[in-house]
């Protein structure tokens, strides 16, 4: 069964598909794509395309060891990405070939659903009540939201207080037996990420997502010594490599993308050297319908796995539906906060070709912000 074509799609809100079809029709989808750079990755993933085409489908490892180290320069966000999306799709020809959900081939479901939270709040967060309120109505037991807009190079005591106050609506209406995460993105410096660390304690948050940005992992080992909150991170780290230093520093949950962390086979592989460090693995996922197919996948067969990220009604979205691109919604339908295992071949989404062909007729160009102080320097978004 050989690569005969492989095609991309940038499609709204801000993503990118790839559909790779084998010579005798099987089709299988990904998501590779680096969010406010996805034409960068589409290019990328010609390039790699010159490899696979004519190539076994069902060749998945050698694929992933060559296309990540057949060439001298190696790793970073947009060769992994690229890589990540074409894995994801080998994974599904894969799983369609052998009429089995992709799970089930990487060792068989150690679980029947996977707890999966809620995003409220945007960018620069402002009454999150009637939010979260409408996501505990929906059947969600955790949420996730953003710990501040944009942050000063030194916290007053009101920036303080607001992510406190914050932390404190969210738990007054989640109440105790309900969870919300907290995501700083990198925004504050590692000093004030552990003042509001400290600050939000006693509110039990689930975890604290990125409290330091990606290049001062070498100070984690500071931050996670002085709290007994959970910390977590990864979203932007692409290997084994880039997460042993965190998992070495006192990371508490994993966090890499699938859809930028090379695949469904390194995130495996992640999720396996995590587990010996007692760390448990919430796949980032602000992304799109395949993206999240294939964290539910790895979901059902990782031990370690502690819960999912997903972006319907996320304010990244705009005005677009998740399941636009999807024929069958059902993998994401949620009951009580959970996506229940399914036995769908391979990702277990059935892509609607013709929506995604229609939207990629009039690509998006989406950007992230850029943030600046009062000083006019540009600022961490």
């Amino acid at each position: 069964m050989k690569i005969a074509r492989i095609e991309t799609f940038l499609v709204p809100p801000r993503w990118l598909f790839c559909r790779v079809e084998t010579d005798d029709g099987v089709v299988g989808w990904g998501e590779p794509v680096v969010e406010g750079r996805a034409e960068v990755v589409r290019t990328a993933v010609e390039v790699l395309s010159e490899y696979l085409v004519g190539q076994d489908a069902l060749r998945i490892e050698d694929h992933w060891q060559v296309l990540t180290k057949g060439g001298f320069y190696r790793g970073g966000p947009v060769l992994s990405s690229a890589v990540a999306g074409l894995d994801q799709a080998l994974w599904d020809i894969a799983g369609k070939h052998y009429g089995a959900p992709v799970h089930e081939l990487l060792g068989g479901p150690v679980r029947d659903r996977i707890r999966v939270y809620a995003w409220v709040g945007g960018d620069d967060p402002g009454e999150l009540r009637e939010e979260i309120e409408k996501q505990v109505e929906a059947g969600f037991t955790a949420i996730k939201m953003n710990g501040s807009g944009l942050l000063p190079r030194s916290l007053t005591a009101s920036d303080l207080a607001a992510a406190v106050t914050r932390a404190e609506v969210a738990r007054s209406v989640l109440g105790p037996g309900r969870d919300f995460a907290i995501d700083l993105h990198g925004r504050a410096s590692v000093a004030d990420a552990r003042r509001i660390v400290a600050a939000v304690a006693g509110l039990h948050p689930l975890f604290v997502e990125e409290p330091l940005a990606p290049g001062y992992l070498h100070r984690l080992a500071d931050l996670t010594a002085a709290t007994e909150v959970p910390i977590a991170l990864g979203e932007r780290l692409y290997s084994r490599g880039d997460f042993l230093p965190a998992l070495t520093s006192g990371l508490a949950v994993a966090q890499p993308d699938l859809s930028h962390a090379g695949g469904i086979s390194e995130v495996r592989r992640i999720a396996s050297l995590a587990e010996t460090f007692d760390v448990q693995l919430a796949p980032h996922c602000p992304l799109g319908p395949i993206a999240l197919a294939a964290s539910l996948q790895v979901g059902f067969a990782t031990p370690n796995f502690l819960i999912q990220e997903q972006s319907i009604g996320i304010h990244y979205n705009g005005d677009t539906g998740f399941l636009d691109y999807v024929i069958d919604p059902a993998p994401f339908t949620f009951a009580a906060g959970h996506a229940h295992r399914t036995s769908a071949p391979g990702l277990g989404v059935e892509v609607d070709e013709q929506a995604v062909r229609r939207a990629d007729r009039h690509p998006h160009a989406w950007r992230n912000p850029v943030w600046r102080h009062e000083d006019g320097s540009m600022a961490e978004w």
